[in-house]
């Protein structure tokens, strides 16, 4: 049986996690696909700072730190995955092969202690998408560099066409730090004016991102304080919910809005939201744009002002907004996290 192990030295989460609490995109994505791997027969172990030990859906979970600083870590893997930390790429230079994956841009890998690290260990670097890619600099240390995407979760890819257009309800389900101010103010602005009944549902805070949400709570607090200030505009602050409870307030959204972000590699929230069949507004910025099809999934405004155009006529207009929802189903990423298990298979030795 082929052993997999992956190790992340971040924030306390398992495989139980994401059923009970919001969970950040990075960490859900390492439950999906570490879950993906073990049902299709591998031994899959991960190590972390887990808040229960133990097997779950087939994947173990254990402390990283048990008996001292990365005492967890096993002797042997065919493929061992080190999730985003420098510290942990060369503590299995037994494994057959060593990937690093990454999820932020990756200007940070400039850094002398990852620099060193790459130099000596070579491991394939593995990016979430092509934006992301480009971030890398050509001369950065590897063994390989790979895209794989994040898959999208089944759930949100079994959205059947809605039978009428749903109220004007926007959704906005990100990192309250990624232009959230920004949105809030066209919203109130730009947009609410002109919707008579509309809503914009902000899904978001710093329980998503655990320790380090903390660490930038104040600055969540700020901007979310601004959100609820704005209730005779419409908005609406709900706070992060789980998944399962997101399908369902997606299924009763008519749009999401997103700038979008330099630092988003990914957007998994857009990508979550077009699978349901959410047309999407958002400029281009970061990866949003490899997420909607312009003019066919939603929109991706060229200014401020096309954004806020954007979002009045897909929240009024029934026939404009059934052509983006029923073109964001057919388009929808066929892309699960299956694909991607099976992308990371293609890396064992």
């Amino acid at each position: 049986m082929t052993r997999i192990v992956l190790a992340d030295d971040g924030i306390d989460f398992d495989g139980q996690t994401m059923e009970t609490q919001p969970l950040g995109g990075v960490e859900s994505s390492v439950v999906m696909l570490m879950e993906e791997l073990a049902g299709r027969g591998h031994e899959v172990l991960v190590r972390n700072n887990c808040p229960r030990p133990g097997t779950h859906k087939g994947v173990h979970w254990g402390p990283i730190h048990a008996g001292g600083p990365y005492g967890g870590i096993p002797g042997c893997a065919d493929l061992y995955i080190a999730n985003r930390g420098d510290k942990l790429i060369p503590l299995l230079p037994r494994a057959g092969r060593t990937v690093f994956w990454i999820h932020n841009p990756a200007r940070y890998l400039m850094k002398w202690r990852y620099l060193s690290k790459l130099w000596r260990a070579r491991p394939a670097i593995i990016f979430i998408g092509e934006y992301h890619a480009t971030t890398c600099s050509r001369w950065v240390p590897d063994g390989g560099r790979v895209v794989i995407p994040y898959g999208i979760p089944e759930p949100f890819s079994a959205a059947e066409p809605a039978p009428r257009p749903p109220p004007p309800r926007a959704v906005f389900t990100s990192n309250p730090l990624r232009s959230l101010d920004w949105l809030l103010d066209t919203w109130a602005d730009r947009i609410y004016p002109h919707v008579p009944g509309a809503e914009l549902h902000v899904f978001a805070g710093a329980a998503t991102y655990g320790s380090i949400g903390q660490a930038k709570a104040a600055a969540m607090a700020s901007v979310l304080a601004k959100a609820g200030g704005l209730a005779s505009s419409g908005v609406v602050l709900r706070g992060p919910v789980p998944k399962a409870q997101l399908v369902e307030e997606l299924r009763a959204a008519r749009v999401m809005l997103y700038r979008g972000d330099l630092n988003e590699t990914f957007c998994l929230a857009v990508g979550e939201a077009q699978a349901m069949g959410v047309p999407a507004v958002v400029q281009n910025r970061g990866s949003v744009v490899e997420r909607v099809v312009d003019g066919e999934t939603g929109i991706v405004a060229a200014d401020d002002e096309t954004f806020a155009a954007a979002a009045r006529g897909l929240l009024t207009d029934d026939g404009l907004w059934d052509r983006h929802h029923r073109g964001a189903l057919e388009r929808r990423t066929r892309w699960s996290w299956a694909d991607a298990a099976a992308a990371f298979e293609r890396l064992i030795p």
